[in-house]
């Protein structure tokens, strides 16, 4: 479990450690304002040095031996303050939140100029399922700044990104020939002037080209070929000054929305879009010449259109959640009602992922802080009957509404999930508790330290330490690698059983 550890503030200081999300602010230089503070604003996990000394004062000739065992005494207790946390877990006074950083393969930490609530990662011709490290990832975000006239899309290539892993005893693994654990990485960014704030962005799949979609707080998808943009992180001299969108989706008539998506499958030039008074449009390039919005929108839903999913296996099917409390799976041969609905979550219904490995598979994620996963071959047999469906899997480990859901792209029983309770937890829903080994584990937890929280068997790991998560992605070309967004900023991450 890749739980924080626990450590007292007094303790902290002795041993020269800093929180990882403040250690992000004392690393930032004072720069001028504007981009520039993205320049190696990059921190890496601090060396654990578990080695500090107790100074003991021996200058009263008069002090015994009980003295000097009340010092030992004292010693002792100070290393027991070093205990899993786990969220529910009341945080004693003085008592922070530290990173084991022998839990990840890589940490690195990112803050930007505005809170990028949205972001995603762009295919890139690296070559796919890259493990060796350094790594090097491209995103494309949007920010959320005080303005509406100083948003930006942000083009980012982060290169140099080393490995981190130290063990717990501070020795590096000589089997890994990486000697520069503590080296920064290398942000390389591209900005595009962006009107009003960014509620979500999209990139088409393709490794070739790099279209990009935006929905603008002001009610309009934006359509962006950021190519060139792309490009000219790689290329020294060459320049790419876009400040107008390829096109703009109009027909929902200046109502907000988040919901979008690109279609992997047939024309890849196709991408949904759903609004809050629950329309769904589908934009489609049409003769490799110009996009075009069909007038007609996918109606049904009652209440704001929170998520769009394409199928992974059929390439007119697509699948929408709502505020509403239902998913609906449709076909975009017709306008009329949706082929599946079903009452999902009992609250609004805030995010969902189609299972690109199993097709039938569709997770859901819910203002309760609820997770499920749901078989279609199941919930289309009860299509239509009275009282709610049955999920597959559900869990209720987030406390706050879940922001963000998605399948690993090479695992089929693996999913991410962020919640507004700061968590990113890692599930494999393969895992099955193991009667036979629950109390040797929960000797092994109490020996530890851990809590005595009840933690399901699926749920691997649990990433803290930023604020108020918005949205997780897997590395499509990296296995196991991890993107996340927040208010205090973005981590990229791999844990050591991803």
């Amino acid at each position: 479990m890749g739980t924080p550890k626990k450590r007292t503030q007094d303790e902290d200081h002795e041993h020269g450690r800093r929180n990882p999300v403040s250690a992000a602010d004392d690393h930032m230089a004072e720069e001028d304002e504007g981009m520039g503070e993205f320049e190696d604003n990059f921190v890496d996990e601090l060396e654990q040095d578990d080695e500090g000394e107790v100074i003991v004062d021996n200058d009263d000739d008069d002090d015994d031996d009980e003295d000097m065992d009340a010092e030992m005494e004292n010693d002792e207790e100070e290393e027991e303050e070093v205990r899993v946390y786990l969220p529910g877990d009341e945080l004693k006074e003085g008592e922070v939140l530290v990173a084991d950083n022998s839990a990840y393969e890589m940490l690195h930490q990112l803050q930007v100029e505005w809170p990028c609530l949205s972001f995603d990662i762009l295919r890139d011709n690296l070559g796919l399922m890259r493990k060796q490290f350094p790594m090097t990832s491209y995103i494309v975000a949007g920010s959320q700044a005080e303005r509406a006239k100083d948003n930006k899309l942000y083009l980012m290539k982060m290169s140099d990104l080393h490995r981190t892993k130290h063990d717990n005893d501070d020795e590096m693994d000589e089997d890994s020939g990486d000697e520069d654990l503590d080296d920064d990485p290398v942000l390389e960014y591209k900005t595009v002037p962006h009107n009003g704030g960014v509620n979500r962005v999209r990139v088409m799949p393709h490794p070739e080209s790099h279209i990009v979609a935006s929905w603008s707080e002001y009610g309009k998808v934006h359509i962006w070929d950021l190519t060139q943009v792309v490009a000219s992180l790689d290329t020294p001299g060459l320049t790419a000054n876009v400040t107008k969108p390829l096109f703009n989706v109009d027909r929902h008539n200046k109502v907000e929305g988040f919901a979008m998506d690109w279609s992997s499958l047939g024309n890849k030039y196709r991408l949904l879009t759903g609004d809050c008074a629950s329309k769904i449009f589908l934009t489609t390039l049409h003769s490799n010449t110009a996009f075009q919005t069909d007038a007609l929108p996918f109606t049904g839903h009652e209440s704001s259109i929170e998520d769009l999913q394409w199928s992974p296996a059929e390439e007119s099917v697509f699948s929408s959640c709502s505020a509403d409390g239902t998913i609906r799976v449709w076909d975009v041969r017709t306008k009329g009602k949706a082929q599946i609905s079903w009452k999902a979550h009992d609250s609004d219904v805030n995010v969902i992922s189609w299972n690109r490995l199993t097709d039938r598979l569709i997770a859901s994620g819910s203002d309760s802080g609820e997770f499920s996963v749901w078989d279609l071959r199941t919930v289309a047999s009860t299509a239509g009957t009275k009282g709610p469906q049955t999920p597959a899997a559900s869990f209720n480990w987030h406390k706050k509404p879940i922001t963000s859901i998605e399948w690993h792209p090479a695992e089929s029983s693996m999913l991410a999930v962020a919640g507004a309770d700061d968590q990113v937890t890692l599930w494999d829903l393969a895992l099955e508790r193991d009667a036979e080994e629950e109390p040797m584990m929960a000797a092994n937890a109490a020996a530890a330290g851990a809590p005595k929280v009840e933690v399901p068997p699926q749920l691997l790991f649990i990433h803290q330490g930023q604020e108020s998560v918005k949205e997780v992605h897997w590395h499509p070309q990296a296995p196991g690698v991890l993107v996340s967004t927040a208010l205090s900023g973005f981590n990229v991450f791999k844990t050591i059983n991803s």
